[in-house]
């Protein structure tokens, strides 16, 4: 009897150091960007602050693909057209009203939510395969409508869109140089993994990993499959849509030519490869996607070659590293410190 209650006080150890461990991983995220981002400013050239504020930015939109990913198992190939979603609405009312920046990236986050809530209803009857390419259909539509109505750029009327009037959309007023805007970005993508972190450790997070592991067994106990399968593509959404609008306000105007549905395609995968599973995973896909072809073209070589090499990094993470780079990175510290390793 006493070795089975010394047995038990062990096991309740290891799952509450287990706990502190992966807490205190996951408050790692935005005190690493913070950190990063106050410190880069310094050493960075003008060109590589932009690119890092790029890969900061998309950060943000891996993290969103990985939740769906993670939690509700579903696979968005739309969350490029949700980033446009939210840079147009933040564009439009930069440029037609006088509200904060801050108001103008939450009120793109909440349309590109609304969108993804819609998107929300293929996920109820399908997934995997069939919900990938009915996104990706609808990545595809939105490219060719925000072709025909063009992102604003300052012009007259409910589009605000004129061919040979291009205004640049005006930053926050704390954030008007590039070292700045940079670590207004930072805080903005560490509050947004902090709105994951904590969807994913109260009752959403819950029911999500119960919806993944069963339908039929969330429904037994009570929880609404249909409504937190529409709040996590809304919450999904909301990022992604946060994520456009400060890509706006890096770029200071939106091209339609820079949302093409096969740039939701790359993303996603680069998610995989970087792992959906751990909140740098995200990090990792963001570095892949901007850094690494910004890399290749300043060592003079062609910024395309990035794709091969991403290739073969999503057949070495399909084959022997499911859960990506990020995976990879955890099981080796896990090793060195003498943790065992947590699974998903």
């Amino acid at each position: 009897m006493q070795v089975q209650v010394q047995t038990s006080e062990a096991a309740v150890s290891h799952r509450s150091e287990g706990g502190r461990s992966r807490l205190l991983s996951e408050l790692g995220a935005p005190l690493a960007l913070l950190i990063v981002a106050m410190v880069l400013p310094a050493f960075a050239a003008a060109l590589w602050l932009k690119v890092m504020t790029s890969v900061v930015i998309y950060t943000l939109t891996a993290a969103s693909i990985g939740l769906l990913y993670r939690k509700l198992g579903q696979v968005s190939l739309a969350q490029v057209a949700f980033m446009g979603c939210g840079g147009w609405v933040a564009l439009r009312l930069a440029y037609g009203t006088s509200m904060p920046f801050e108001i103008n990236i939450l009120l793109g986050g909440l349309f590109a939510a609304l969108v993804g809530m819609i998107f929300a209803y293929p996920a109820l009857k399908m997934r995997g395969l069939y919900l990938a390419l009915v996104t990706l259909m609808a990545a595809g539509g939105f490219g060719i409508l925000i072709n025909v109505l063009q992102f604003p750029n300052g012009g007259p009327g409910l589009l605000g869109f004129a061919v040979k009037s291009v205004s640049y959309m005006p930053r926050p007023w704390l954030a008007q140089t590039d070292a700045a805007y940079l670590r207004y970005c930072a805080i903005v993508v560490a509050l947004g993994f902090g709105l994951i972190h904590l969807h994913e450790r109260t009752k959403p997070g819950r029911a999500w990993s119960l919806i993944r592991r069963s339908e039929a067994v969330a429904m037994s106990v009570g929880i609404n499959v249909t409504g937190y399968k529409i709040w996590g593509f809304g919450l999904s959404g909301f990022l992604a849509g946060v994520a456009g609008g400060l890509l706006a306000g890096n770029l200071q105007l939106l091209d339609a030519r820079s949302f093409p549905p096969a740039e939701s395609v790359m993303i996603f995968a680069l998610t995989i490869v970087g792992g959906a599973w751990h909140w740098y995973g995200a990090v990792i896909a963001a570095l892949l996607y901007r850094f690494m072809p910004a890399l290749l073209n300043d060592i003079g070589v062609n910024g395309d070659a990035a794709y091969i090499i991403f290739g073969a990094a999503l057949i070495h993470a399909l084959m022997t590293a499911p859960q990506g780079i990020a995976g990879q990175i955890a099981g080796l510290a896990n090793r060195l410190t003498g943790r065992k390793e947590d699974r998903p």
